[in-house]
């Protein structure tokens, strides 16, 4: 249940990322609203699922599906580069993720 609740948080990231991106464009208050509705949220699932899985793992997965959702984000909803390195470097941020995972206890 603890990996479910991490990954959800990373998720929910994501989604914060999206409605910052939103909000800089458009400069809505309702978009910074939902930015802090989501955060506290991220972090909430993130301190559940610190319950079971170390500090570090989880902090570090949590960062590198934020990190790498929020990239690929950009690319497909914001028309941000899609420079080939910055694509292998978020394949590389993702698996050193799954190996986190993987030499998890």
């Amino acid at each position: 249940m603890s990996w479910l609740c991490l990954i959800l948080a990373g998720c929910i990231e994501i989604l914060g990322v999206i409605a910052m991106k939103k909000h800089i464009q458009s400069g809505k208050k309702i978009y910074f609203l939902t930015i802090v509705i989501l955060f506290m949220c991220s972090f909430g699932f993130l301190s559940l699922a610190m319950r079971e899985i170390s500090a570090g793992t989880a902090y570090a997965i949590w960062t590198g599906i934020g990190a790498g959702g929020g990239v690929i984000v950009g690319v497909l909803f914001f028309k941000e580069s899609k420079n080939v390195l910055k694509l292998v470097f978020v394949g590389l941020i993702l698996l050193c993720s799954v190996g986190l995972k993987l030499v998890s206890h």
